[in-house]
């Protein structure tokens, strides 16, 4: 890799999934490696896939094993050209994973790049993983879906086995936490959401989990899950 930036002079970083595989979020193309050029040029050469970008900055480029690449926020950026959502999903969530960008520093890093291809794309997957009501907001809309399922109204904010909980149902023992959060928690997040939900079931509940953007733009699906739970829960009690 370091040979290829030589080889296409001043200004030649690794990008898009040469630069993801440096990163280890991502695989290079087989026989190819992803070459951008922070200059107006015209260059081929075998094997490389070489990109003239003169409006590349060098806030976005870094160094890595001595090899000069894009950063992980430019890679992520240039990769949500290229990668369907699911796996762009896969690759931000590895990226996460291994320290290289937080939700925060991520998003507003995008409205830096405002207009690079790759922003939007990004944008929407993160808006969708983050979008958070406020608790009254949630509560409106969560109540009508659990009536819609055929459940009685929840018990909201109250402390279950410890916890305070979202919402509860103490004749189904039925616990639903919602995540507005859901993208990228911080693995001590969720090391405390599995403990609750863990927690919960020893006890002889089901805990659920929706997202935030579940509740607001997919309330089928929302409405689905219940109707299912509450269907065995009311088996189970009549047992």
């Amino acid at each position: 890799m370091d040979g290829a930036t030589l080889a296409c002079g001043d200004g030649a970083v690794l990008s898009h999934r040469s630069a993801a595989a440096l990163w280890g979020i991502g695989t290079e193309n087989i026989g190819r490696i992803d070459i951008s050029v922070m200059r107006r040029c015209r260059l081929l050469r075998p094997g490389l896939h070489i990109r003239s970008r003169p409006a590349l900055t060098p806030h976005s480029v870094v160094s890595r094993s001595g090899i000069p690449v894009t950063g992980p926020t430019q890679t992520l950026v240039d990769l949500a050209t290229e990668l369907p959502p699911l796996q762009m999903e896969r690759t931000v969530n590895e990226a996460d994973k291994r320290g290289l960008v937080d939700p925060e520093t991520l998003r507003s890093e995008l409205g830096r790049r405002a207009g690079q291809p790759g922003v939007r794309p990004l944008r929407n997957l993160l808006d969708k993983r983050t979008f958070r009501l406020s608790d009254s907001d949630l509560e409106v809309l969560f109540r009508p879906i659990t009536a819609s399922a055929g459940l009685p109204l929840p018990l909201t904010k109250q402390r279950v086995n410890g916890y305070e909980v979202d919402f509860f149902w103490p004749d189904l023992g039925l616990v639903v936490e919602t995540d507005g959060l859901r993208y990228h928690r911080t693995p001590s997040a969720q090391a405390r959401d599995v403990q609750r939900d863990r927690t919960h079931l020893l006890a002889g509940m089901t805990p659920l989990r929706f997202t935030h953007y579940e509740v607001k733009f997919e309330p089928a699906r929302v409405q689905r899950t219940l109707e299912g739970a509450a269907a065995l829960l009311s088996k189970h009690c009549e047992h």
